[in-house]
């Protein structure tokens, strides 16, 4: 059974209650609490917010001998809560009870408004007894405030590989809360091993200044003395302001360049699907991570998969989760039969935020390449809008997906059309392909997809040579001659990038959105602050730190940086993009900008090393190469969507993901 929880709404985002009881350093709390409570006590709940089943879901406070559900608003009389009918809390005295339990915070207004109501002496229990370290509260008078909760996981490992290739992560991303005001800025860490144990946990304090942010597992490992480990990182950004979303890039290495990929965060709010899972090649393993985000067990056979539109492949994994516990799934073990280009659904039931993916590519006598990317989540809430298909005279394209071509005499560019929202049936949708100045060179229809079927392409010989050494952009949008039925705007991809010398691969996915367009619908143009339009950048760029690849200049097998910004637009828009590239020190000094214009519908890929000097590039690694700033592209006349990754030297391998902005 999935969890009953509520964690997000569109109306009001990410809802932090959630986060409140299922925190690891409230958890104790409230186990003491539930064994208190279940000592042979009759308990009335006063369920004001509507939380109790939340509550219940992640601490079982089913299991206590409940003998009423009471509640403050009228519109809540008479639901079903914990096996109970609701009453109004004016009618608590009709009941006989030891304790009364209520399930909110900040409760002091709450007791008194009841005073009358409850008998003089009788005891009185409230989450307010299980709240977090006080220090860790920036808004002290609203508890349940989402900036007080700006709390993420990431998958965090470092452990032996194939041969002598120890794998590691290292978790990139700034202070960019100090540019909304948040002087005191303090990151708290617990590390879960895999099966869900802490085996370390510390606080990281970051100056004032927009600096960079770096948690390396080699790193963490030496100051820990910590074996092998594979699990996942929680981390709660503390007296922050502005934005209570924790954003971060993910590399993903090891001493043998097969192991270098990345990703980003895992989206902190956990969904009951999730999509876009590849199937194996015949040469590839696929593994899920899955990582349990709450303090209670996932069930057996509570989690399921199956192939796309195929519901009647549907298998259970029949093994137990703990807490906070981490479990590689190998999809093959469930669907023996699902093969590329076939889509796994991943049926999570609320237990897990976004999960990543690594798949181990086999090649003889050789190192295993792998890559890490991550699933999407599968909208429940979404019904097709008709008005979508008639908005051309007014948007233009419309909904668009944006994704690098890379140059075709080296690359392969395949997309593959995910299915995003259980309500889509169908996907009548055509690619375009354009080069750097934004000149379509190519298009492909796809005519209308249905659910079950997976149909990718590889855009080189549709571009009939015209990228063949340089890169450009493919755009999937809407076809809507071929609809039969209506669409709904969460339009998605997986992009899939292999090195035909070398077989070295990397995958993104994501959605479309609406760009560049001074007309809005439906919260589109997405702005990364503020509401729509949005018509302005800001990209945040990790660059090549010190990895055991080391930067460019600094010899060996080293790697560079590469930034793909494409420069989309629903209907025409300004010319030209004014982007400036910002080079910042790892304390979030500016080093150097540079200034490109990028036209509009094209793109622009370049190298950190031909940006920016050695000189300029030394001093945003530090001088000992320990440490490593980062780039801001902003753009305050247009909204870019860029990607990035890592690039040997050699051409060896090379990671790739899309970026994210603040």
């Amino acid at each position: 059974m999935a969890l009953n929880i509520q964690t997000f709404t569109n109306m009001t985002g990410g809802l932090p209650f959630f986060k409140a009881v299922g925190h690891p350093y409230a958890s104790n709390k409230i186990k003491s609490i539930m064994d208190e409570l279940g000592k042979d006590c009759l308990i009335a709940v006063y369920d004001p917010h509507d939380h109790a089943t939340t509550f219940s879901e992640i601490h079982q406070l089913s299991l206590l001998n409940i003998v009423g559900v009471f509640v403050q608003d009228i519109k809540d009389i008479g639901k079903k809560t914990l096996g109970k009918t609701t009453r109004p809390v004016t009618e608590i005295q009709s009941v006989e009870y030891d304790v009364l339990f209520i399930i909110a915070y900040d409760t002091a207004k709450l007791k008194k408004d009841i005073l009358n109501l409850v008998p003089k002496g009788k005891k009185i229990v409230t989450l307010d007894e299980a709240r977090i370290k006080e220090e860790y509260i920036s808004y002290k008078s609203k508890y349940l405030d989402p900036l007080n909760f700006a709390t993420n996981l990431a998958w965090f490992r470092d452990e032996k590989g194939e041969g002598n290739n120890h794998l590691h992560t290292r978790l990139t991303t700034a202070n960019y809360w100090s540019r909304y005001g948040a002087n005191n800025v303090t990151l708290c860490l617990i590390l879960f091993d895999q099966s869900g144990s802490v085996i370390a946990n510390w606080e990281q304090p970051l100056p004032t200044s927009p600096s960079s942010i770096i948690i390396d597992s080699a790193e963490v490992r030496n100051r820990f003395g910590l074996d092998d480990f594979n699990g996942q990182l929680f981390i709660h950004a503390v007296g922050i302001k502005g934005h209570d979303n924790l954003k971060y890039a993910l590399d993903i290495y090891g001493a043998s360049p097969e192991s270098l990929s990345c990703t980003h965060d895992a989206n902190s709010w956990p969904a009951d699907f999730y999509a876009g899972l590849p199937a194996p090649n015949n040469d590839e393993k696929v593994i899920l991570w899955i990582q349990n985000s709450h303090p209670c067990k996932i069930p057996p056979k509570t989690i399921s998969i199956n192939i796309m539109g195929r519901n009647s492949s549907k298998v259970f994994l029949n093994e137990e989760i703990p807490p906070y516990a981490t479990y590689p799934l190998d999809t093959s073990k469930l669907l023996n039969d699902a093969k590329w280009p076939d889509q796994i659904e991943i049926n999570a039931g609320k237990y897990f935020v976004r999960p990543r993916y690594e798949i181990i590519k086999q090649r003889k006598g050789l190192t295993s390449q792998r890559r890490v990317a991550h699933v999407n989540i599968e909208r429940t809430d979404l019904k097709p809008d008709p008005m979508i298909s008639k908005i051309s005279n007014f948007m233009g394209k419309g909904f668009l997906l944006p994704a690098p071509v890379l140059p075709t005499d080296r690359y392969n560019s395949v997309i593959l059309p995910t299915p995003m929202s259980t309500s889509q049936n169908k996907l009548p949708i055509k690619l375009y392909i354009y080069d750097q100045a934004g000149t379509e060179v190519g298009s492909h229809e796809f005519g209308e997809i249905k659910r079950s079927e997976s149909v990718f392409v590889d855009v080189g010989p549709i571009t009939r040579d015209s990228l063949k050494n340089q890169a450009g952009h493919m755009e999937l949008v809407y076809d809507h001659k071929f609809s039969t039925e209506a669409v709904d705007g969460w339009l998605h991809a997986l992009f899939r990038y292999e090195d035909k010398l070398t077989g070295h691969i990397a995958e993104s996915s994501f959605g479309s959105h609406i760009f560049n367009t001074l007309l809005t619908l439906n919260g589109e143009p997405q702005s990364y602050s503020g509401t729509a339009p949005g018509l302005s950048t800001r990209l945040f760029l990790r660059i090549a730190p010190n990895m055991g690849l080391y930067e460019i200049d600094s010899g060996g097998d080293g790697a560079d940086t590469f930034c793909h910004l494409i420069y989309p637009s629903s209907n025409p828009w300004n010319p030209f993009s004014e982007t400036e590239i910002i080079l910042i020190s790892g304390d979030g000094e500016e080093i150097a900008t540079r200034k490109i214009r990028i036209d509009c519908g094209g793109s622009n890929y370049w190298l950190l090393s031909e940006m920016f000097s050695k000189t300029e590039r030394r001093k945003a690694f530090g001088s000992d190469n320990s440490t490593a700033g980062y780039v801001v592209v902003r753009d305050s006349t247009c909204r870019l969507f860029g990607y990035h990754g890592l690039i040997t030297v050699n051409k060896s391998a090379f990671s790739l993901d899309h970026m994210f902005g603040f």
